[in-house]
């Protein structure tokens, strides 16, 4: 008996804000100090949201924030900042509890 299987894409399962609100919290608690990982997540949402309206809306070209969100890639800070605002998210920082 052969098993199939499908390659498993979260941006597929990002239907809702509340999904989408959900899924960055979980990633930033389970990043860790592994920025990379949040941007990753980023790029997940950016393409469950649709990454040619996020280009628009950023000022980047669709090719740059694929290759700035991608597991390669090494954004700026400026360019996270302009995707997470952009995505309906502000960045803050708070005491550690």
């Amino acid at each position: 008996m052969t098993i199939t299987t499908t390659r498993w894409d979260s941006a597929e399962h990002l239907k809702t804000d509340e999904d989408i609100q959900f899924y960055l919290e979980a990633c930033i608690e389970e990043a860790g100090d592994d920025p990379s990982f949040i941007v990753h997540a980023l790029g997940v949402i950016a393409r469950a949201k649709n990454m040619s309206q996020l280009a628009r809306d950023t000022g980047l070209t669709r090719e740059g924030l694929y290759k700035a969100l991608s597991p390669e890639g090494n954004p700026t800070f400026s360019t996270v900042a302009k995707v997470a605002k952009a995505l309906g998210f502000r960045l803050s920082v708070q005491p550690v509890a």
